[in-house]
């Protein structure tokens, strides 16, 4: 029996030219808009042929999707969320809630401002929106259960998740520190502001 060959120099090489192909449709997404973007023009500022995108990052649309994916891998939702468990009442959790979301957004703001450039002209809009989502909101749905089982709050668990989604979903920052010029630190203080106005008792 002959072994697999495995080089872990053409490995790099080919998790080093993905990364490179992912960081020009990103780039090209946020300044250009999703459906202006060619996988032409991506593989031109990536400095690779056409086929090596195909080969190695997929279609446009496979592309945003795993844009989209490492995005999410990149958040520290589970150390968050872990931190809001270690809390007692519901200001020092929104807090902690919105520093964490804050700083999420802030980071990943050109991915956030791909997504909502593609939604409305992606393939599949919905399944791109959820699958930019889910995790996000899941991690709102386990705050709001600990605020419930703290009995912190004034709402069902299943609304306050919503109104977390309302105060610290991608929407909310965008809305202030995009549209409005808001500081990230104002925007984070007035949000955690509303939130716990809105879920306390």
């Amino acid at each position: 029996m002959t072994r697999p060959y495995h080089s872990p120099r053409r490995a790099q090489d080919a998790a080093d030219t993905r990364r490179d192909i992912l960081r020009a449709a990103t780039e090209l997404f946020s300044a250009n808009g999703y459906a202006r973007v060619t996988v032409a023009e991506i593989a031109k500022l990536a400095k690779v042929a056409p086929q090596t995108v195909y080969s190695s990052a997929g279609s446009k649309s496979e592309i945003l999707h795993r844009i989209v994916s490492e995005s999410i891998d990149r958040t520290d939702a589970a150390s968050v969320t872990e931190a809001i468990r270690q809390t007692d009442d519901l200001a020092g959790a929104v807090a902690v809630l919105a520093k964490g979301t804050r700083l999420g957004n802030e980071s990943e703001q050109q991915v956030v401002e791909v997504l909502f450039a593609a939604f409305p002209v992606h393939e599949d809009g919905a399944a791109l929106w959820e699958h930019s989502t889910r995790a996000y909101k899941q991690a709102l749905r386990e705050v709001a259960l600990h605020l419930r089982d703290k009995g912190l709050l004034a709402l069902d668990a299943e609304r306050a998740a919503d109104v977390l989604w309302f105060c610290f979903g991608f929407g909310a920052w965008r809305t202030l520190v995009k549209d409005s010029g808001w500081s990230w630190d104002d925007a984070e203080e007035w949000l955690a502001r509303q939130a716990v106005a809105a879920l306390g008792r």
